[in-house]
């Protein structure tokens, strides 16, 4: 299954898709595969896989445990472009559009293209904005990019707009890893206002209630790892929130 066309058609039919991120860096061989086994139970729709920063080389590994053990598609989630792997079956090209690094929009997506060109994964044009979630996060050092205010909505709306001119397919709002505040509704709802492609939310979602509110402002994947990492019984409630 192609995961844009998937993603575009929940868009389209006002469906919702819930993503659980995974970081190989935290997840050994046999937890990838009760983490696969548990999003089949879940009626998780898809798997983010990737990080920030990744200490181990175990990024190829985690998605061949993962395919493995279930047939949900999964999506490289790299945090630089030395995390690409063949074996999954698409990657959000990420251009930090919410930043002002060269880096981060183009000039490493320059050193990827041929390695992406021949890897065979779907590669989806993402428009990632990192929204303050009240601490500074491993993604804003990473990047090296200010993050968007966390009540500044109208901010957020034109730098997805633009995005979206710019031919890029989805937008990501993202708190970043361990957030203390999530992107608000608010924020989605404007942003939802104001473009036709889908929105992906994540960062800092802890409650099925918080998921909930972010899908009924507008967003077409919500997106959640920490707060199941720390809580792994917490999966097939937030899963649940896309009802």
């Amino acid at each position: 299954m192609e995961v844009l066309p998937h993603i575009l058609k929940a868009k389209t039919t006002a469906n919702r898709l819930f993503s659980l991120l995974i970081d190989p860096d935290k997840c050994s061989g046999k937890e990838a595969e009760r983490t696969a086994l548990a999003a089949k139970d879940a009626n998780v729709d898809l798997l983010f896989v990737g990080g920030s920063l990744l200490v181990n080389d175990r990024l190829f590994d985690t998605v061949q445990i993962i395919k493995a053990n279930c047939d949900i598609p999964v999506v490289l989630f790299p945090g630089d472009n030395m995390q690409v792997v063949p074996n999954a079956d698409a990657i959000l090209l990420l251009s930090v559009i919410s930043g002002r690094n060269a880096e981060m929009l183009i000039g490493k997506h320059v050193v990827a293209a041929p390695r992406l060109k021949n890897s065979g994964l779907e590669i989806i044009p993402t428009g990632y904005m990192l929204i303050d979630s009240g601490k500074a996060t491993t993604a804003s050092y990473m990047s090296n990019t200010n993050p968007i205010p966390h009540d500044k909505d109208d901010i957020a709306a034109c730098t997805a707009m633009a995005g979206e001119m710019l031919g890029l397919k989805t937008i990501f709002l993202d708190g970043g890893s361990g957030a203390q505040n999530s992107v608000s509704p608010s924020m989605v709802k404007r942003v939802a206002d104001h473009v036709d492609v889908p929105i992906i939310v994540g960062g800092g979602l802890k409650t099925p209630e918080m998921a909930k509110a972010r899908f009924e402002a507008g967003a077409t994947v919500v997106v959640v790892g920490n707060a199941i990492e720390q809580n792994g019984a917490l999966l097939a409630e937030m899963a649940s929130a896309k009802l």
